[in-house]
């Protein structure tokens, strides 16, 4: 059985990848260049252009399939997280810094983006928050003990 921690590590980490399809099938032309990178080893030349030129549309429909299975998956994920976890906020937050770090190095590897200190300083303190709520112990009374 899968704990809840880890369907919402799952979850955060799909919702990047979709985030990630939404970018290649919507966005510029990242597909295009990605498929005039791949397919001529870095020099340009005509016959790799113009394939490129019909190839990148149905890569971009695979990618638009992609988000939206994703997108499906992940909320499956994020479902079971809510009902394995102790507490809604740990599977929440949980997910979010997933999908933090995994849209970095996603962005990171796909794109070459590089994001700001105030970015890492606030993934930093949500990764604090998450070892708070991970390390706190449940204190609450069985039920049916009376107060005395």
């Amino acid at each position: 059985m899968v704990s809840g921690s880890v369907c919402a590590l799952l979850a955060g980490s799909l919702g990047a990848a979709a985030s990630l399809s939404a970018k290649l099938s919507l966005g510029a032309d990242y597909l295009r260049d990605m498929c005039e990178a791949g397919l001529s080893g870095g020099t340009r030349t005509r016959g790799v252009a113009s394939a490129c030129d019909w190839l990148h549309i149905p890569l971009r429909l695979l990618c638009a399939g992609l988000l939206f299975a994703c997108n499906a998956v992940m909320w499956t994920f994020f479902s079971k997280a809510l009902r394995h976890c102790s507490s809604s906020a740990r599977a929440t937050v949980t997910t979010a810094a997933s999908n933090f770090i995994s849209s970095a190095v996603l962005g990171r590897l796909m794109f070459g983006e590089s994001h700001v200190a105030l970015w890492w300083a606030g993934l930093f303190l949500t990764l604090c928050g998450l070892l708070l709520l991970h390390g706190a112990v449940q204190t609450a009374s069985p039920e049916g003990q009376k107060d005395k």
